[in-house]
């Protein structure tokens, strides 16, 4: 009896190759779906940032309702783990409030916007502008 050894090897190498191309696509996927999560959680913290601004923004309007010439505005002020700064400029009718949210990520947004008060009490804060991350 003789033995062909022609062929024999061959399949092996088919073997190794299809091995490896499924290795590299099951890499590919892992990669794409790791990208994709942190995409997601940077959107999260970048609205985390933006309901943080918008916090800071809030509270100078309700120090403003209670006091039309307010302008010390906040320097880091604590909020629910993250914190706000904000800057006001300009006086009593017409201010720009610019506030400053950053998460404990390090992410940052920033809200800044121009208002007129009215001049009854409760104090009405009108907002003229809004502008959002510029």
């Amino acid at each position: 009896m003789k033995i062909d050894f022609k062929h024999t090897g061959s399949a092996m190498i088919v073997t190794v190759f299809a091995v490896a191309i499924m290795a590299v696509l099951t890499i590919g996927i892992l990669q794409i779906n790791t990208e994709e999560l942190q995409i997601v959680r940077n959107q999260i913290y970048a609205a985390q940032a933006m309901a943080v601004a918008e916090a800071g923004l809030n509270d100078a309007f309700a120090q403003l309702r209670s006091n039309p010439n307010w302008n010390a505005g906040f320097t880091n002020k604590a909020f629910l783990g993250n914190s706000y700064t904000i800057v006001v400029t300009g006086s009593f009718p017409s201010l720009t409030i610019e506030s400053i949210g950053t998460t404990s990520q390090g992410f940052v947004a920033k809200m800044t916007s121009d208002v007129t008060i009215g001049t009854s009490s409760p104090y009405v804060v009108r907002i003229d502008k809004l502008r959002i991350n510029e």
